[in-house]
């Protein structure tokens, strides 16, 4: 069963590099095989996530049943490997050395975008995985179908909620020490993706001791903070509705409490 993404503006806010090749998203004709890599999807459970590198690559392309534009979604996180001892599942050499229009031309798709390097918070993860392929030496799982903007694009937006449908559960268990967001209006957002992009300009222990004064755009009223977690943090969105947000370094947040998760931390 494939899972259906609405992509809106802002929801992956990551560093995008996008390879356009000859034909465009709007005239792609036949169907590229990524298409199909959803429908041997099956929920799998993996643990020991917390802190581990990853990337995205999304296969822009024209789904010819519905005319609409998509993107199949693949990541190194999820697949039949072993997670190594380093947690990198996206060495820094394998991803620069990705020839993204070459992976477009080969699989039969307008354009290929990369989302991250990041850093994955959460500590086990259930989600529904497809098809496995490999792309420039990294093995990824199909994870999602995303719906696209007319325009082809992921698009940023910072600080702003956005919502996504999807059939997936995670969580931040016991121990685990987290960062936080308190908005004006009362609600907390948790730290789910941490950004490292091409060139990383923090660590993740570098960016928790310099806390908000990373930010230069922090919303008013808007407080962070850093905890170590005295229970799991157990996110199952209320009708498979998450809501997310992404801040000005790209980091990407989930909102807690009602509807989101089991308390709010």
């Amino acid at each position: 069963m494939n899972m259906r993404i609405t992509m809106h503006a802002g929801l992956l806010v990551a560093v995008i590099m996008a390879a356009t090749t000859g034909t465009s998203l709007a005239e792609q004709a036949s169907e590229p095989q990524v298409l199909r890599d959803g429908d041997v999807a099956q929920t799998m459970r993996f643990e020991k996530m917390h802190q581990t590198r990853f990337i995205e690559l999304f296969f822009g392309t024209k789904d010819p049943e519905t005319g609409k534009l998509v993107a199949p979604c693949y990541n190194t996180l999820y697949s039949s490997n072993a997670l190594p001892e380093s947690k990198d599942t996206s060495p820094q050499a394998l991803v620069e050395s990705l020839d993204l229009e070459k992976l477009a031309k080969e699989h039969g798709v307008a354009k290929v975008m990369l989302n991250g390097p990041k850093l994955w918070m959460p500590d086990w993860v259930e989600l529904k995985m497809g098809k496995e392929r490999v792309f420039g030496g990294m093995t990824m799982g199909w994870v999602a179908q995303l719906n696209l903007p007319e325009s082809g694009e992921i698009e940023a937006a910072t600080w702003g909620p956005m919502q996504i449908a999807r059939d997936s559960k995670w969580a931040w268990t016991k121990g685990t020490k987290v960062a936080l967001l308190d908005d004006a209006d009362g609600n907390t957002w948790i730290l789910k993706g941490f950004q490292l992009g091409l060139d990383p300009q923090q660590t993740w222990e570098e960016y928790l001791a310099k806390g908000a004064a990373n930010y230069k755009t922090l919303p008013a009223g808007w407080k962070f903070r850093v905890t170590t977690l005295e229970k799991d943090v157990i996110e199952i969105p209320d009708n498979n509705l998450a809501t997310i947000m992404t801040d000005e370094l790209f980091h990407v947040w989930d909102k807690t409490g009602p509807g989101m998760t089991n308390y709010k931390p």
